[in-house]
């Protein structure tokens, strides 16, 4: 059956392709014949062998109240409840996913989110509601715009575990607490394609809140602590070789002691860059360099992430303060670099909790 009747089928193709993301699922309802071919990882192979891919950035982030005061002003805060919301630095614009319906009561605190290929998973966390900490595994699908349940995470209870995709299909867990909030070593590995869990062998040293980075094709565990240290991060981080199925100690990864590594990411350009002591720094080689000084105000940084060649940060100056966005262009010429304020509404300003970048 012809894909759109009079054009041949390749030409067709190359139309639906290049419509945008968020018309993808209106397209997939057309007819049987559009949603199976826009359901394939062909599609999206596609779109990025055309140069037609866009980055969408995903974030778990607190809804957002409105209390007006009897004097007439109005106060903005986070609330308790989280949602997912996905900034689209093309078109500079910010928009709500559909919630999961299971999750009745918000998503998940402290879960984790992966972006690999044109999926969206969702990992563990606890029920805001019981605080009992959760196993389950949901998967969004940007092409098809709907959600879907994987399986669920095996093993012990884990929290605060560091996660991350080879941007291919398969997802690493390392790291975290179990409910007796004891540092873990142990690893696992989610084929997203097949949706099953493999185990891998444990790391050289327990790492909870760890950070999880795909850097040069090889899975990082960077920092976090061993159970009897508390919060103290080490500043050496673990890299496993499939080859081998061994894990490699690398010290002095992090140039700076007790620093968490949560915003530590792989840029564009295949470094790593990361914020520490109020600025944002690069790992040229082996050392660590200083790259630009945080935005004005900015001291807690919730998110950082890298896309077309600019950094996306989003922080505040006070915990329970709303949060604002910035970009710093990688590109531009000089050597001072200047962040530039993202337009953010009242809605989107909530505290993020985490997020990812996807190329969809």
């Amino acid at each position: 059956m012809d894909l759109i009747p009079g054009l041949p089928n390749d030409i067709a193709l190359g139309c639906l392709i290049r419509l945008p993301v968020d018309q993808f699922s209106k397209a997939a309802s057309v007819c049987k014949n559009w949603n199976s071919v826009i359901t394939l990882p062909e599609f999206r192979r596609r779109r990025k062998i055309s140069g037609l891919t866009r980055p969408v950035l995903p974030m778990v982030q607190a809804m957002v109240a409105t209390v007006k005061k009897p004097q007439g002003d109005t106060i903005i805060s986070s609330t308790q409840v989280y949602r997912l919301s996905v900034y689209d630095p093309e078109n500079d614009s910010w928009y709500d996913l559909p919630p999961i319906s299971k999750l009745i009561d918000g998503m998940p605190r402290f879960c984790r989110i992966v972006g690999i290929g044109s999926d969206l998973v969702v990992i563990g966390g606890c029920d805001p509601v019981t605080w009992r900490v959760m196993d389950c595994v949901f998967v969004y699908n940007f092409i098809s715009g709907s959600w879907s349940r994987g399986s669920d995470m095996p093993g012990q209870q884990r929290l605060f575990f560091g996660c991350d995709s080879d941007l291919d299909r398969m997802i690493l867990v390392a790291g975290g607490h179990d409910e007796e909030k004891n540092a873990l070593k142990s690893v696992m590995l989610y084929d997203v394609v097949k949706d099953e869990w493999v185990t891998l062998p444990d790391m050289v040293m327990e790492r909870d809140e760890c950070k999880v980075t795909f850097h040069k094709g090889k899975f990082h565990v960077i920092g976090g602590y061993p159970t009897w240290a508390q919060g103290h991060f080490e500043k050496n981080a673990e890299v496993f070789d499939f080859a081998t199925s061994q894990w490699s100690l690398e010290d002095e990864f992090l140039s700076v002691m007790n620093s968490s590594p949560h915003t530590c990411i792989e840029g564009d350009d295949g470094r790593l860059y990361m914020c520490q002591d109020g600025d944002v720094a690069v790992k040229e080689h082996a050392t660590w360099q200083k790259l630009a000084k945080l935005p004005v105000g900015v001291y807690n940084v919730a998110y950082l992430t890298a896309c077309q060649g600019k950094l996306i940060l989003v922080g505040n100056a006070q915990f329970d303060e709303l949060q604002s966005a910035y970009a710093l262009d990688l590109r531009s010429d000089g050597k001072v670099k200047k962040w530039t304020k993202i337009e953010t509404p009242d809605e989107y300003s909530g505290h993020v909790q985490s997020g990812c970048c996807l190329e969809i």
